[in-house]
């Protein structure tokens, strides 16, 4: 059964009306064509390609066990402690500051071994898809960086520079996992 033929109030599915790809997808498919990406994809899949070299760590990193590659997984931790640091930082009282400021902290700790495994992932991907790649990480260093410099301001009592700096990380961070979930995707072969 279909969820289109459900036929619920409020659940408005998009139709495929056959007008093409959406604006999204038309995006995504020029930056797989851009070639000006193609100098950073030739410096980093040398680096990449070593992340993959012994086949009992590309199995656990490609999650050939369950399926699931173990970056799809830990994008979960960085991704859900910013979100949620973002969320608290709508209270101002100083234990949810505290907390908050820990969450923008296990983010910036969790961004390595996700970044790693993402690599990792990178590494075996199409050349079109390293396009992508390139840009969806440079996307989320950005975001890493500026939710660092969060949690700097943070620890020096700059709380309000750093729930601003975090939401500006936030948007980069969605506009990176866009990204992210169109190569997860594609790697599909949906």
């Amino acid at each position: 059964m279909e969820l289109r033929s459900l036929a619920l109030p409020g659940l408005n599915l998009r139709k495929d009306t056959g007008g093409g790809a959406s604006l999204f997808r038309r995006q995504m498919h020029r930056l797989e064509r851009l070639e000006a990406l193609d100098g950073a994809v030739r410096l980093a899949e040398p680096r990449a390609r070593r992340l993959v070299e012994n086949g009992r760590l590309r199995s656990v990193l490609h999650g050939d066990a369950t399926g699931i590659p173990l970056h799809i997984i830990l994008t979960d931790v960085p991704f859900g402690a910013w979100f949620m640091a973002v969320y608290l930082d709508l209270f101002s009282d100083p234990g949810t500051q505290r907390a908050a400021t820990r969450l923008v902290g296990l983010g910036v700790i969790s961004a390595a071994p996700t970044a790693l495994t993402g690599w990792a992932e990178w590494a075996l991907a199409a050349h079109p898809t390293k396009r992508v790649g390139i840009v969806h990480a440079g996307l989320n260093a950005v975001s890493v960086l500026i939710f660092a410099a969060s949690l700097a301001a943070r620890l020096r009592d700059r709380h309000k520079l750093g729930i601003r700096l975090a939401r500006v990380g936030a948007v980069l961070l969605i506009a990176g996992g866009f990204l992210g979930g169109y190569m997860a995707r594609d790697r599909r072969g949906s």
